[in-house]
Formats: structure tokens, sequence, C-alpha cells
């Protein structure tokens, strides 16, 4: 009898999509009592067939996919189970405490407990993010988390590695340099020397990968993000390509300018009052100084 009752709830449950509240089971199972669909309700979480949820005050009870098994142990408690579907809600992105609480409706006392237990089940876990520092998102235990939490490969322990990364942009730098020089040498014209000295994302990762610098695993979108650290600095090039992706290219950077036009004298905002004698000389200028330096 019990499971009669249990698969007319399933069957209804199926039908909402979004969940079944306790006043969708009772309009649609009308001459059902209460006892018996609550018993009913229970074998089905029992065989982790439905999962519950928390909206507001009501509780609502969701079908899940039959591919997708729960890591939570049969005897955890409905608030243990409703923590853990918003958690898996937030996917490898994670969610913050605060939108957790709003969710589940439960107080900061009870929800803390809740997420420790969980945390020392290791059904879940806690991850800083790189948006802010103070802050942590809750995940599940097996995922790994999103670049944009953790920051990716310019990151460790949420402090940002500008040496790394400028390390990064000399040697793609110097790849693409070499890639031009060994092209000028060939001298075959124009068309042939653009054509040679352009370099493919995949031809700086493989330059990269094969110098060992990194310590971490690099692919090919983090060392695109480096070329274009070098085409924003002046000393390469992006090119479309007929096919849709890009391909870089050093540039030559212009003459520096001779020593005369770098003079400061030129840009002083006191040159109308700079004489040989008097508070403005040439002699006790700082911008004098400092350039001859």
């Amino acid at each position: 009898m019990a499971a009669e009752v249990a698969q007319l709830l399933f069957a209804v449950i199926q039908g909402i999509p979004g969940g079944a509240t306790n006043d969708d089971l009772s309009k649609a199972l009308s001459d059902m009592p209460a006892a018996s669909r609550v018993e009913g309700l229970n074998i089905l979480l029992q065989q982790g067939s439905i999962e519950v949820l928390k909206k507001g005050e009501k509780l609502i009870y969701r079908a899940k996919d039959p591919q997708k098994k729960s890591a939570l142990p049969k005897d955890a408690d409905n608030e243990e189970k409703i923590v853990y579907s918003i958690v898996e809600e937030g996917g490898n992105k994670g969610i913050w405490i605060r939108d957790i609480r709003i969710k589940s409706n439960l107080n900061m006392t009870q929800l803390n407990k809740i997420l420790k237990n969980l945390e020392t089940k290791k059904l879940i876990k806690a991850v800083k993010s790189v948006n802010a520092s103070k802050k942590k998102v809750y995940m599940l235990y097996n995922l790994e988390a999103d670049r944009s939490v953790t920051g990716g490969a310019w990151y460790q322990d949420q402090d940002f590695e500008a040496e790394f990364v400028d390390v990064l942009n000399q040697q793609c730098l110097r790849f693409l340099q070499m890639k031009r020089e060994g092209a000028e040498k060939k001298r075959d014209g124009p068309l042939a020397f653009k054509q040679m000295s352009c370099c493919t994302v995949k031809d700086v990762h493989k330059f990269i990968s094969d110098l060992g610098i990194s310590k971490v695993n690099l692919d090919e979108d983090d060392l695109e993000t480096i070329l274009k650290t070098v085409v924003y600095d002046g000393n390469a090039e992006r090119i479309l390509q007929s096919d849709g992706t890009y391909v870089y290219r050093a540039v030559n950077l212009p003459l520096p300018a001779p020593g005369l036009v770098q003079m400061p004298c030129g840009i002083c905002p006191v040159i109308k009052n700079c004489s040989n004698c008097g508070d403005v000389t040439a002699i006790n200028c700082q911008y004098m100084n400092d350039w001859l330096d």
C-alpha cells in the first residue's frame, strides 16, 4: 500500500518540473490522507527519487535525475538535503553563504552548523574568491572551482602573480621577435615575410611549455591573454585571419628620440622664469639634474 502511495506521489511530482508543494500534492491527491502522503514522501526520499528544496516557508519536492546520484548519506536530515541541493545548484562557480541562507530560510547559527557538518563529511568545500578576499563560496567537494573564482593561473592564494605574468610577457615577446628575425633573414619578399613572421597561439603555447618556466598548467587561452598584453604594450600586432582565428606578430618599435628632444626645457612649466640668475636657473634645475642622471 505504501509503495503504491509513493508511486502516485512521484507521478504528480514528475508532472511539475519546478517541484511540487504540499498544496499541489493535496489538490492532485485529495482523497489521500496526510499521514499516507508523509509516509509516501519519506519512501521517495529514502529511495533518492526526489529531493527537498525550501522556498520561503514552503517545502518543494522535486524529481531527481535518475542518472545523477547524490553523494548525501541516507541518514542526512531534511535541512542538510536542502542546503546540499542549493550548493549543488551553484555548480563550479559556487554560491555565497548569504544566498544559501536566503534560499534555505535557515538562521545563521543553524546554517553554519549544517555547512560545517557537510564540510567535515567532505560533501562540500569552501573556496576563497579573488573577487572578494573576505568572502567564501561553497561548492560540491569533487568540483574544480571556475577560474572566475580562483583567478586562474595568474593568482596564488588570492595574490596576483605580477612577476610571473611579466616573465611570460617577456618570453612571448622574445618568441615573436625570434620569428620576425628569422623571416627577415630569408628575404623572400614582403608577403612571405609577413606570413613567416606570424605566430599562432598554439605555436606560442608549445614554446612556453617547452621552456618549462611555469609550475602550473597553462592552456592556450592563458597564453592568448598574455599575448594580448604584448599587443597592448605596443610590441606586437594581432591579425585576424580569413578563418576567424588570430595570429600575432612582433612589430619594430620606432627609434628612440634624440637626446636633445628629450630635454625637459621643452615642457618645463616655469621656462619663462628661467635665467642665468634668480630662483629658476639651469644650474639649480631639478628637472635638468634628473635628465642628466
